[in-house]
């Protein structure tokens, strides 16, 4: 389960008015969310295991109140991913593993972002707002690894997960606030086929360590490397190849380091914490969007199993992420020109997960 808390702070965004409705600070564009894994694995020989893992590798859902000062800049979106990872590993030997896998993931993304028309026109309340749903789309792409036992007490693990282009294809409806009837309502909503060039997920590279010091203590370590670049910006073109939007984002690479460490406490239980500090891809306040508000950010984790037979045992996990202060210097553009710039911040941004997994070997 992921609980998030996002808090926006306007400060001096330019051309604030909303005709007849007065703008916000948008509230809780947070929330809670359930994220259900499951894995299932299967020896076919001493050294050799076949698997395969189901659940979400990519997602995130921001959603501000309709009357969000930074609505033109975006104030819903969701991304899902649902990952399907069938895996082959073999022990080539006592000092090298090896693991090889295939991920078929399916996407799907919604987007509704504020449109600035002219407050002039009578009756338009400018809060006209495009939204944009994309239909199922596939992506494939590869995962592999090695495990070392270098000592009877030191283990080394490198892993490589490649990134995934998407073909999304989807709808774009536009929504006009302005009142009337007839003809003048029925020309203030549009919807129209459209396709989302760009749309990418990372690879990364990860390398771990484990030292174990004791039968009771063992320590860990962990450095990633994440292409983020990839990531530049996302351009919505009609079928037809008639550009409509272009929205950027301009990330860059990012590390992951991580420093933990096992307490087996007695047969029945073992303890587990950890820390992490997780570089954000956004390095400039003009490339950070209403919806994606990420910054740089600490992992602070807790965590136990519990053997409950041979064959049974339970992991419960607790992380807390402390995200740094960030701010926005958003621009909004109308046919190239700046109609409005987002100026703001997010102060004590957060995030809770708190997983629960149950083992069973048959």
């Amino acid at each position: 389960m992921l609980d998030r808390s996002i808090k926006f702070k306007d400060k001096g965004t330019t051309t604030p008015t909303l005709n007849n409705a007065t703008p916000t600070n948008g509230g809780e564009a947070g929330g809670t969310a359930f994220l259900p894994h499951g894995y299932w694995s299967w020896s076919v020989a001493p050294d050799v295991w076949f698997g395969v893992g189901v659940g979400p590798t990519f997602g995130n859902k921001t959603e501000y109140d309709k009357n969000f000062i930074g609505r033109n800049a975006g104030y819903f979106a969701e991304i899902e991913h649902i990952n399907v990872n069938p895996s082959f590993a073999i022990k080539v030997n006592d000092m090298l593993s090896l693991g090889l896998g295939v991920n078929f993931t399916r996407a799907h993304v919604a987007f509704k972002q504020g449109v600035p028309l002219n407050t002039a026109i009578p009756g338009n309340t400018n809060q006209n707002y495009l939204h944009v749903e994309s239909d199922a789309a596939w992506g494939v792409g590869a995962n592999i690894g090695a495990l070392f036992q270098l000592s009877p007490s030191t283990r080394l693990g490198i892993a490589y997960r490649s990134g995934m282009d998407f073909d999304i294809e989807g709808k774009q409806k536009y929504q006009s606030q302005i009142t009337g009837g007839g003809a003048a309502l029925a020309a203030a909503t549009a919807t129209q086929k459209v396709k989302a060039e760009g749309y990418k997920t990372p690879g990364n590279l990860s390398f771990a360590v484990s030292q174990k010091l004791s039968d009771r203590w063992e320590l860990l370590g962990d450095l990633t490397w994440t292409d983020w670049s990839v990531w530049k910006s996302l351009k919505l073109t009609t079928t037809s190849g008639t550009q409509l939007a272009s929205l950027s984002y301009n990330f860059e690479d990012t590390w992951r380091i991580g420093l933990g460490a096992n307490y087996k406490y007695n047969d029945a239980w073992k303890f587990r914490f950890g820390v992490a500090f997780d570089e954000s891809p956004i390095a400039k306040n003009s490339d950070r969007t209403m919806t994606l508000p990420d910054s740089d950010r600490t992992w602070l984790s807790f965590g136990a199993k519990y053997t409950l037979s041979k064959n049974a045992s339970l992991d419960v996990g607790y992380s807390h992420i402390f995200f740094k202060d960030a701010k926005a210097d958003r621009a909004v553009q109308v046919s190239g020109t700046t109609v409005q710039t987002v100026r703001g911040e997010w102060n004590n941004n957060r995030a809770d997960i708190l997983s629960v997994q149950y083992n069973h070997t048959f």
